[in-house]
């Protein structure tokens, strides 16, 4: 919405106590709480108006500042209320740091963003099973365009996972639900989001490195940005992760509490490069931010690379004017062009969304995967807090 200059003017400075034009301003300390007190009014009404357990939000402004809001419960059951130092686990966000490690490693030699994935793990006994393999590359992996089918949607995953929710799976495990079935299309002749896609990319990145991916994840992205509220969800015991409370229709078939006693009911471990992270909206906000604007690498091209999105207008995982990068979502909508990342694990909800023309970054996330108790998509509650912080509120 467009209003006259001189009337958002007054309308921002006089009735909301915040400066207009944050893109290009830096707020006082006191304008920035009357700012975080209008966030946090504006989440008591979304919580309020709708019927889940907790809602965390995260934002980070043009001039660096950043702040976590919360509202509603982290326990249901025992009455606990949501901080926001607590965790929730954030699902596919986690592909955002996988792909950004294997763009520091294309910047440093280590591996071209073109190479065939035979390169990398020809050799393994499973590669000749693999579905379009001869012709994979690195980069048709990162942008979901492998032609792979999704591992967990696969006959037989479910029945397995729930035999022994606490196993520890290797990549092999993983790729056995996909092995000789027919690709969904010929490298880059389509797009289907699948978490196959980075479980191949994970294991490239560790044998470029040496390293395991999660130690490679803290070392250059986690400590070097002081994101201590981001951990590896590698673990069913997770520091400062609240419960997550799960809709039986969710496609791994778990209801209800995720976490009896101060475990989770299911290895998270299961995830690992299809996600595989524990955070704070906060730090999540502050990511966003720093990646998307370039900080996270030492050229340009490297940062134009991931934003060069294919249509993912289409296909599994599509959505209506969007575009999908290396790691990244790239949409369209009324407040402007935003990169992020959407995430789901049982129990948890995650959205985080940058908007390069407001220099603005903002993460939801929620301690549910029950959309209808949602009312709306998470990135509609994104929305929400950016119109609340442009003082542009419908």
């Amino acid at each position: 919405m467009i209003r006259p200059l001189l009337f958002l003017v007054a309308l921002l400075t006089t009735v909301l106590g915040v400066p207009a034009n944050l893109s290009s301003q830096t707020l006082s300390d006191q304008e920035f709480q009357k700012l975080r007190d209008r966030v946090q009014a504006k989440i008591d009404d979304l919580h309020g108006a709708a019927d889940f357990p907790g809602i965390s939000i995260g934002f980070a402004l043009a001039d660096g500042r950043s702040a976590g809001v919360v509202s509603g419960l982290a326990d249901v059951e025992g009455k606990v209320a949501l901080k926001p130092s607590d965790r929730l686990l954030a699902g596919s966000v986690g592909k955002m740091f996988v792909a950004t490690v294997v763009l520091q490693l294309a910047e440093e030699e280590k591996l071209n963003l073109d190479d065939p994935l035979a390169k990398w793990v020809g050799k393994e006994p499973w590669f000749d099973r693999l579905p379009n393999g001869k012709e994979i590359t690195i980069r048709s992996l990162l942008n979901h365009t492998s032609g792979l089918p999704e591992y967990f949607e696969a006959k037989g995953f479910e029945e397995a996972l729930k035999a022994n929710p606490e196993r520890e799976w290797t990549t092999a495990e993983r790729l056995a639900f996909v092995l000789d079935v027919k690709p969904l299309f010929a490298v880059g002749q389509g797009w289907s989001y699948a978490d196959t896609n980075y479980i191949l990319v994970g294991l490239v990145a560790e044998r470029a490195t040496g390293k395991p991916l999660f130690e490679e994840i803290d070392r250059r992205l986690l400590k070097p940005l002081k994101l201590a509220g981001i951990v590896p969800s590698d673990r069913q015991e997770i520091a400062g992760l609240v419960v997550g409370y799960a809709d039986q229709r969710n496609p791994l078939g778990f209801n209800g509490r995720m976490i009896v006693g101060s475990k989770l009911i299911v290895n998270p471990q299961l995830e690992w490069a299809g996600g595989g992270l524990a955070t704070t909206p906060e730090d999540l906000a502050r990511w966003a931010k720093v990646l998307y604007e370039g900080g996270t690498f030492k050229k340009k091209s490297t940062l134009e690379a991931m934003l060069a999105g294919v249509d993912a207008a289409s296909g599994r995982g599509g959505g209506k004017k969007s575009q999908y990068g290396l790691g990244v979502q790239i949409r369209d909508s009324e407040l402007g062009l935003s990169y992020g990342h959407g995430g789901w694990f049982p129990g948890y909800r995650t959205e985080v969304m940058y908007y390069p023309e407001k220099k603005i970054a903002v993460a939801v996330q929620f301690n549910t995967d029950a959309g209808r108790s949602l009312k709306k998509g998470p990135p509609a509650y994104v929305s929400d807090i950016v119109r609340v912080i442009l003082g542009d509120e419908k």
